[in-house]
């Protein structure tokens, strides 16, 4: 068993109620788990029990914790210089790091970089960007889209009502219209699939009824939602999107902080849909841990002079070492075990759904792979207390897992997880389903599974 003691043990639950004092109470954290240390994708906190890591720091730690490649690259950094602000001066893993992200951007045209600490900050470059180049000043997101938390990607951010709830009004200018969910529809479909759908909305109604299209600088989308709940679009978006693009003069710019870096499969996930867009957002696993940010951006585009818009701490060059080590990593060998992990867990998931009633929908490619639970699998009704049930039985049981959306179970591990990590993590993972369908499923849902 991978659970020794008492679940949270004595020093767990001392740290716990220490940070009740003195932290933010904004941070979501969805049971007490206390990290002490961690080893590719096995953790241990502070009372010493052992776990496996089906999250990655949310998708961070793309290599996972403390790789051996990457920590040396960072020590030997730390011995030449810690920090010297590559917006005033110029340092080689800043450079170098910059020619590697124009070598896989997914375009055809060379790239310029501008490195922030965080997704959010990365996005709000991006807008900054869209503004100055196309001289227009309004938007496009999605429901369901996640792009952070300042106030101008909080105006694309629609994921959940508690990210916006007392702000008041962010940043305006932003038009935001459903994102194209096979699973969820809320449009008509008549041909195609429901990304012509979405496509035509954007076109046919909001451009022809609310929305001039010469008013727009740049459609912000994730190529998969991530805090959305692990959505994966309807194949025919993308290209349509790009089409509607070109034909008015707006930028695509995809937000590949979650999804980038390798964790499809591929180094982006907007490369499964052969669309090649203007501006791409990256963050989250570029760096192993370490914060960074980047926005790649088609060279062309990159007119803004100095001054324009900098940042202190962007492109440290702690960050950008570990960054150049995680490309390596990534690259040799992790992007490919992602893709044939990522197709094993859809089996074995595919292959216990039958005994679970309360999935109502499976999803990914590589490890980025979302559950979605229902309460029914005719009305789809979400699942959320379900969900949360499960995650929190699964840490019980040396599993850590986060919810995703309304009521999905994200897995998006380390990209170098090996087999046996996967299978023991399944083994709990399906552990914890079962008991919290008996404990929480409404009465009758199994029968109405198995009918359907």
């Amino acid at each position: 068993m991978s659970i020794k003691r008492m679940i949270p043990g004595p020093k767990a639950q001392e740290y716990v109620a220490r940070d009740a004092a003195r932290i933010s109470p904004s941070y979501t954290r969805s049971y007490p788990f206390v990290m002490a240390r961690g080893r590719g994708s096995e953790v241990w906190d502070v009372d010493g029990n052992r776990y496996i890591d089906f999250n990655a720091g949310v998708a961070v730690c793309a290599t996972g914790h403390c790789h051996p490649e990457v920590v040396a690259a960072i020590k030997a950094q730390a011995d030449q210089f810690l920090h010297m602000s590559g917006t005033d001066f110029y340092y080689p893993p800043q450079i170098e790091l910059a020619e590697e992200l124009n070598r896989i951007a997914p375009f055809d045209e060379e790239a310029q970089v501008f490195f922030t600490n965080s997704g959010t900050e990365t996005v709000e470059a991006a807008i900054k960007l869209a503004r100055y180049y196309t001289g227009r000043n309004r938007f496009i997101g999605f429901y369901g889209g996640f792009h952070g938390r300042s106030m101008g990607s909080l105006a694309f951010t629609a994921s959940k009502v508690v990210q916006r709830e007392g702000f008041s009004f962010p940043m305006p200018g932003v038009s935001h219209v459903p994102f194209p969910n096979p699973y969820r529809p809320v449009l008509a479909i008549t041909y195609g699939d429901y990304g012509d759908a979405v496509v035509d909305y954007i076109e046919n109604v909001l451009f022809a009824m609310a929305l001039p299209p010469n008013d727009v600088a740049g459609i912000l989308v994730e190529p998969v939602q991530g805090e959305g709940g692990y959505v994966w679009p309807a194949p025919h978006f993308f290209p349509r999107l790009r089409q509607l693009c070109d034909k008015y003069g707006i930028l695509l710019i995809v937000d590949e902080v979650q999804s980038g870096m390798g964790r499809t499969g591929k180094w982006w996930a907007i490369e499964h849909f052969g669309t090649q867009p203007d501006i791409v957002c990256a963050a989250k696993g570029i760096a192993s841990g370490l914060p960074l940010g980047a926005m790649i951006a088609r060279k062309s585009l990159m007119i803004w002079g100095p001054g324009s818009h900098g940042n202190t701490f962007g492109g440290n060059p702690l960050s950008c070492v570990a960054a150049l080590a995680t490309i390596r990593l990534i690259e040799n060998g992790y992007m490919q075990n992602a893709a044939e992990m990522g197709d094993y867990i859809l089996e074995a998931l595919a292959e216990i759904r039958p005994r679970h009633p309360s999935i109502g929908d499976i999803r990914g490619k590589g490890l980025m792979i979302g559950v979605e639970l229902v309460e029914d699998q005719e009305t789809k009704v979400p699942a959320r207390s379900l969900r949360d049930g499960v995650v929190y039985k699964a840490f019980e049981k040396g599993l850590l897992l986060l919810g995703a959306g309304m009521s999905t179970i994200r897995i998006s591990p380390a990209l170098n997880i090996t087999r046996d990590l996967v299978d023991e993590g399944l083994a709990i993972l399906d552990e914890a389903l079962t008991e919290a369908e008996q404990e929480m499923l409404p009465q009758g849902a199994g029968a109405r599974a198995v009918a359907a």
